[in-house]
Formats: structure tokens, C-alpha cells, sequence
């Protein structure tokens, strides 16, 4: 559930970027593709839904120009990234293995909108690769489009979903049919197998372990010792440690139009002065954690999906406020994140992590689920208590709305963050301050948000249409 990569958004973005990168390995496998000899081979790739909705504030076009000449997202230096676009607009052409395709992205680069092919889309987030040629050749997958005064060919295409988190999904072209994934298989069955927050919390009780340690034994029956998901694990704290750093640092105007002034910075030196009002001693130390890092993300700097960009600034404030008021461990950290990534995926399993399937509360709602539940186990408390923290958090953000005005993520999303670490440490004590018995579980609570997202108006679910966005 955590993703080291760039901002502004894990889903238009992030995954967009995912999706161009291995359609730019398709390509280079394809026979079709690799024996055709004309010289007259065209990129397009199609946007819709969601994708074309918000995705100029997203810089979805700029993350599809990076992967297609062949960048990571957790590896590329952001300034490289965002410099694919403007190379790519002044060649004009794309390598693709011994193949050399025209792509004008200003041309090539569609913004399409609710329907493909007259039909309804198989995710709010589709996009769609094709490499046409413009030669008449009679071969291809069709034949027959007509593209003005010229008639081309489908060499081969390939369509994708980014369904939240920078996870993405194949889908049949054809049919438009999504290959869902499928249960894994492993040489050796896992030992503490759950499918529900309810298993969980049993499979924890009954062999008298801890979360994290359920979650180790799992892993390691998966193929991954425990000194690599440690590794893995540090590798994230450092990112989130990095990140609150830059953007306690920086000050300046957020890219996009929006004319938003990064905060962070001059919070905390008020806050380090004594001046800055609140309660609790003055403590504003979580808000201004989470300004940082989704101040860095609205800049597409380097973030952590946690579990989406647009979420990426709760779980680093609330670790970093608890560590620093109860002196935890690198280890406990650690076993706070094992934790967290439970809840996280029982989200994207039995609801949605997805703004623009089920609005905001499958983003900020569930990292505050996620870092309740994590910080309820940092501070010892029991697997119940973890549970019913991560109901607290998901319960008081059922029916937010994924409404960001120009699409851009920064209003309301910076502040969402701010208000959602605030929630999640306060959702821990009350948790703690009881015995975990409570009416609602988590897993209801997941059917909820999975229902009021169905409910819910598109216009409500990042497409900036209605709502905040609309002023």
C-alpha cells in the first residue's frame, strides 16, 4: 500500500506514468509491432473519463510522456519526469525499441470524455495506447479508421485502468472487459490467511501475535523475509522524513494556476515562536506535517502513495508526531506501517481507494483509517482497539467528496490531509481510552463507503464539476 513515486496524484499520474511504461515494453515484445517495416507508425494514446476530467491539473499528460520514453516513477529525478513532455514536443518522434513512431503530444495526446467506442468505460480512470499506421497497409488488428483524409491502421493497442494508488489493471480492448487480478498462489499456503477485518483481528487474538507479526509470517510465505520488508519499510520512513523536511523548507507559490501560497514553512517557525494559536499546548505540529508533504506532492515532487498522492501527507504527520512525543523506535515505526497496510488493503479489496470511484473518502478516509489503526499498535494497544480505530476514521469520512477546484491537488486537498492526521491521532485515543468494543465494525463500515460511492453523483468524484471546484 505505500509506493515511493512523485506527485500530484497516485491515480493520474502515478499510474497513468505505470501504464505508459509498460505499454512501452509491449510495444518493444510485440511481433506485430517489431516486424512491421513501415515507416509511417503513429502514437496515440486516449484519456477518458476521470483521466481528461482533471488530468491537465493533474499532469497526467506529462507522466504518460515519461513513461513512454521509458521512466520509473520511484526511480526518475521529478526534474526528469517533467522534462519528458517538453523533449518529446520538440522531436516530435518516439523510440520504441529499433522502431521509431511519431508522437506530437499536443496532437497525439487525446482528452476523450464518458464513453469509448460509444460505450460506458470499465473505470472512471481509462486510457487507451494505440499505434496506428498511416500507410494503408492491410494488416493490423482493424482496419478501416479514417483519420481525416487519411486512412489508418490499429498495429496494436493496449488499454489500462488506474485504479487508485498507482495500482493499475489491463483491460480487453475489445470487449472492454477488465482482467480483475486473481488470488495468487503460493508454493506454500499462508499461515494466517483472513479476508476481512473480522479474520484479522481473530487470526491475531487466537494465536496470541501481534498485527505486525501476522503480517511477517505472511510475507515470509509469500517469498519475503523479514529483513527485506524491513528494508522496504525504512526505505519508506526515510521518504516520509525527507519529504516533511523539504517542505518545511520551501516556501513560494504552488504550480498550476491556483495561486495557492505554501503554508507549512511559516507555520512551523510560528508554531517553534509560541505564536501560533491552538490547543493543546500550541501543538499543530500534525497539520503542519501533512501541509509539508502535500505542499512537495502539488509541486510533483517525490512522495509516498499512503495509500494515494493525494492522501500521501496523514500517515508521514501522524508517525513523525508520535515518534517525536513518545520517543518510538525505527522498529515500532516499522510495525506501525505493517499494520496500516492491513487496513489499507482490506480498503481496496472490500471498497475503494479510488477518488474518482468512490470520492474522497477512499483517499484521505482511508489513510486515516490506516494511520488510527497503526497508531493504536505503535502504542501498544490491542488488535480490537486497532480495529475499531480504523472504523473511527473511516466512519467520519463517509460521503467526502473528490472535488478539487481545476483539478489540481491542493484545495481542498492539502488541508484535508491537515484536518485528517488530527482525526486519526484523536481516533487513536479514544480507541485506547476503551476496551475496542464497539457498534459498527469495519467491515461494515466498508460496505458503507462502498455503497455511498456507488450512490454517489459523478460530478463528486474527481471530475471537477461540481462542488468546491465549481468556486
Amino acid at each position: 500500500m505505500f509506493k515511493i513515486g512523485i506527485g500530484p496524484s497516485s491515480s493520474h499520474t502515478v499510474g497513468p506514468m505505470m501504464a505508459a511504461l509498460e505499454f512501452r515494453k509491449f510495444c518493444i515484445d510485440n511481433k506485430a509491432f517489431k516486424e512491421n517495416k513501415s515507416a509511417n507508425l503513429r502514437l496515440q494514446v486516449e484519456l477518458f473519463g476521470s483521466l481528461s476530467a482533471t488530468g491537465r491539473g493533474h499532469y497526467t499528460d506529462g507522466a504518460v510522456c515519461a513513461g513512454l520514453i521509458g521512466l520509473h516513477p520511484r526511480s526518475a529525478a521529478p526534474n526528469t519526469v517533467w522534462g519528458a513532455m517538453p523533449d518529446l514536443k520538440q522531436t516530435g518522434q518516439l523510440e520504441l525499441g529499433d522502431q521509431v513512431v511519431k508522437f506530437q503530444p499536443e496532437q497525439d495526446l487525446l482528452w476523450e470524455g464518458w464513453l469509448v467506442d460509444g460505450n460506458s468505460l470499465p473505470h472512471p480512470n481509462t486510457i487507451r495506447f494505440r499505434i496506428l499506421t498511416e500507410d494503408g497497409i492491410e494488416h493490423g488488428i482493424e482496419d478501416g479508421i479514417e483519420d481525416g483524409a487519411l486512412k489508418t491502421n490499429i498495429l496494436c493497442e493496449k488499454m489500462t485502468v488506474s485504479v487508485g494508488g498507482g495500482f493499475i489493471e489491463p483491460v480487453d480492448p475489445r470487449t472492454g472487459q477488465r482482467f480483475l487480478p486473481t488470488q495468487q498462489s503460493y508454493e506454500k499456503p499462508l499461515p494466517y490467511p483472513y479476508n476481512s477485518a473480522a479474520e484479522f483481528v481473530d487470526q491475531c487474538v487466537t494465536n496470541d501475535k501481534p498485527a505486525w507479526e501476522i503480517v511477517i509470517a505472511n510475507e515470509e510465505a509469500k517469498g519475503m523475509p523479514e529483513k527485506v520488508l524491513r528494508q522496504n519499510l525504512a526505505e519508506i520512513l526515510q521518504t516520509f522524513a525527507d519529504c516533511i523536511a523539504r517542505g518545511l523548507a520551501s516556501e513560494g507559490i504552488l504550480p498550476g494556476g491556483l495561486n495557492v501560497r505554501r503554508r507549512a514553512k511559516s507555520l512551523w517557525e510560528q508554531m517553534k515562536a509560541g505564536k501560533a494559536p491552538g490547543w493543546s499546548g500550541n501543538d499543530l505540529r500534525p497539520s503542519i506535517y501533512a501541509m509539508a508533504v502535500n505542499e512537495e506532492n502539488a509541486c510533483g515532487g517525490r512522495v509516498v502513495t499512503a495509500p494515494t498522492n493525494g492522501s500521501s501527507g496523514l500517515i508521514p504527520a501522524v508517525w513523525k508526531t508520535l515518534q517525536e512525543a513518545n520517543e518510538l523506535s525505527e522498529e515500532t515505526l516499522q510495525n506501525g506501517l505493517m499494520v496500516a497496510s492491513v487496513i489499507g488493503a482490506l480498503v481496496k479489496t472490500h471498497a475503494s481507494i479510488s477518488g474518482a470511484e468512490v470520492g474522497c473518502q477512499g483517499e484521505v478516509g482511508t489513510s486515516c483509517a490506516m494511520a488510527a489503526a497503526g497508531a493504536v499498535a505503535m502504542l501498544g494497544g490491542t488488535p480490537y482497539q486497532q480495529e475499531q480505530a480504523a472504523e473511527i476514521g473511516i466512519e467520519h469520512h463517509l460521503g467526502m467528496t473528490c472535488d478539487p477546484i481545476m483539478g489540481l491537488v491542493q484545495v481542498p486537498c492539502i488541508e484535508r490531509n491537515a484536518m485528517g492526521a488530527v482525526k486519526a491521532l484523536n481516533a487513536a485515543c479514544l480507541s485506547l481510552a476503551s476496551d475496542g468494543k464497539h457498534l459498527i465494525s469495519l467491515d461494515r463500515a466498508l460496505e458503507v463507503m462502498r455503497q455511498t460511492g456507488l450512490d454517489m453523483n459523478q460530478k463528486y468524484k474527481e471530475t471537477s464539476t461540481g462542488g468546491l471546484a465549481l468556486g
